[in-house]
């Protein structure tokens, strides 16, 4: 399977892309919105690196492991979608005219 390398590689570029992004602006909503961004980036990297372990070795170890992080990929990529929705939300709000 060569979908799930491709994308833990492109969730990992894009989590430190957003975490350099954070660095660069001032604005605190701006930063919360991107750490946000980035959070999600980081649970698909834990999620799809999980389901590709155990695709790649099929034990039982594996299996374990894989279920922890497809759990914990999950839990992050459903904190940062909530975080993202709020935080762009607030934005629109606090900047009608843009």
């Amino acid at each position: 399977m060569i979908i799930f390398p491709i994308v833990i590689v492109l969730s990992i570029v894009m989590y430190l892309y957003y975490k350099v992004a954070i660095l660069k602006t001032k604005d605190g909503l701006t930063q919360a919105y991107f750490n946000a961004k980035a959070r999600i980036c980081l649970g698909a990297f834990i999620l799809f690196f999980g389901i590709n372990q155990y695709i790649f070795y099929q034990t039982r170890i594996s299996l374990f492991i894989g279920i922890i992080f497809i759990v914990l990929g999950v839990l992050q990529l459903v904190r940062g979608f909530k975080e993202t929705k709020h935080y762009r939300s607030e934005w629109r709000r606090l900047n009608p005219a843009d």
